[in-house]
């Protein structure tokens, strides 16, 4: 893949559509679940908090689930995870794979691990996860280590 297929950067990769659907669910469920504790009068307050607390948590968690993405820019790239971020120069990454079947793209890293970056998925809209994931790929061969690697897409 050339350069020319590159996105300029600074250049975000996220699952977007996966992310309305569940900031949408997280956010309709937090009202139904607040809207059912008020109107219910048989409820302690106790009882009320404890709802409006449990449909806090299921939105913290879809929110949690929401955030992944991938974050390139001219020093190297931002993986963004459900819990954790970690950064990486271009040179540590020697290629970018997604292939037939993987839930998100993978990164192979100079230290012999691999990375996943769920900011790059199929799940919902898995072409756009392979233009992204081509991408993401041809700015690794064209500024890290990886340019002599191939990797399927």
């Amino acid at each position: 893949m050339s350069d020319a297929t590159a996105p300029a950067l600074p250049v975000t990769f996220r699952p977007g559509r996966t992310r309305a659907v569940l900031l949408t669910v997280g956010t309709v469920m937090f009202v139904v679940i607040t809207v059912v504790a008020l109107m219910l009068e048989r409820l302690n307050p106790g009882e009320r908090v404890s709802f409006v607390f449990t449909a806090a948590l299921f939105l913290g968690v879809l929110v949690m689930l929401s955030r992944p993405k991938v974050v390139a820019d001219q020093e190297g790239v931002t993986v963004v995870n459900i819990t954790r971020t970690r950064r990486l120069a271009w040179a540590e990454i020697l290629r970018v794979n997604l292939r037939p079947g993987d839930p998100w793209v993978f990164l192979d890293l100079s230290d012999g691990t691999s990375l996943p970056a769920l900011g790059i998925q199929p799940g919902i809209a898995k072409q756009q996860a392979i233009r992204d994931a081509r991408a993401l790929r041809a700015l690794a061969e064209s500024r890290g280590t990886g340019a002599e690697s191939a990797g399927a897409a």
